[in-house]
C-alpha cells in the first residue's frame, strides 16, 4: 500500500518561498508509469493542479504557476519537494501530494492527508 505524507511550515510570509516535502512508503517514485503530483485546494480555487515529477524524473507545471515553481526529487530518500516562490496570500490552502498514472484515463488513486500553508505577514 502505497502512503504519501506532506511535510513542511504551515506559515510562510509573503514573498518568501514555500518549500513542502513529500516522503513516500510503500513504492518507488522511480517505479514506472507513475506521476508525482502536487495538488492546492483553497476555497476560492477548488483543486488545483500544481505539477508533476514523472518516474523518469520529467516535470510538467501548471502554465498559470510555471514561473514560480520547482518540484525535485530524492531518490535516495524516496521523497520529492515542491517549491513556490514569490507567494502571495493566494496561495494558502491545502496542500496535497499526490500518486497518478501516466496511462489514460488518468486516475489520483494515492493522496497524502494534505498539510494546510497559510500566506500571511
Amino acid at each position: 500500500q502505497v502512503q504519501l505524507q506532506e511535510s513542511g511550515p504551515g506559515l510562510v510570509k509573503p514573498s518568501q518561498t514555500l518549500s513542502l516535502t513529500c516522503t513516500v512508503s510503500g513504492g518507488s517514485i522511480t517505479t514506472n508509469d507513475y506521476y508525482w503530483t502536487w495538488i492546492r485546494q483553497s476555497p476560492e480555487k477548488g483543486l488545483e493542479w500544481m505539477g508533476d515529477i514523472g518516474y523518469n524524473g520529467i516535470t510538467d507545471y501548471s502554465p498559470a504557476l510555471k514561473s514560480r515553481t520547482s518540484i525535485y526529487r530524492d531518490t535516495s530518500k524516496n521523497q520529492f519537494t515542491l517549491q513556490l516562490r514569490s507567494v502571495t496570500p493566494e496561495a494558502t490552502g491545502l496542500y496535497y501530494c499526490v500518486r497518478s498514472n501516466t496511462w489514460w484515463p488518468r486516475g489520483f488513486a494515492y493522496w497524502g492527508e494534505g498539510t494546510q500553508v497559510t500566506v500571511s505577514s
